[in-house]
């Protein structure tokens, strides 16, 4: 799919947003486990991020449901993975910090399936 001469425009990647009922509440939770500092902020939506990089946005959504992973009543439409250097101390913070742990672990060696206070299920693992 060539444009002949034309050059591409530039095109970066800059968050990924998620819909949720409450923006402060998640952006709490992922701005602590991050490190992440807010970048802006209104009643409807919360970005976090460091200048320069990638940021999470957090989207008031009125009629959100909550992904019911591993149920497939309600799937989850995407999850986040994040890196971790040990999977216990990782689990047991964000624990802390208010993320759930699903009955369902598929490898809990390798990594760990929790879920945001949201519902939104992301993973943590030593692969990365």
């Amino acid at each position: 799919m060539s444009t002949g001469n034309t050059s591409a425009p530039a095109i970066r990647y800059s968050a990924i947003t998620f819909d949720c009922p409450d923006p402060a509440a998640m952006a709490r939770f992922y701005g602590e486990a991050l490190g992440l500092p807010v970048a802006y902020s209104s009643d409807d939506f919360i970005l976090l991020g460091q200048e320069g990089s990638a940021g999470l946005g957090f989207n008031r959504l009125t009629d959100y449901r909550r992904p019911t992973w591993p149920d497939p009543s309600q799937e989850k439409q995407a999850h986040i993975e994040l890196g971790v250097d040990d999977l216990e101390g990782a689990q047991a913070h964000l624990l802390a910090l208010g993320a759930v742990e699903p009955p369902a672990q598929p490898q809990p060696d390798r990594w760990r399936v929790l879920l945001d206070p949201a519902g939104h299920p992301f993973c943590i693992t030593t692969l990365v």
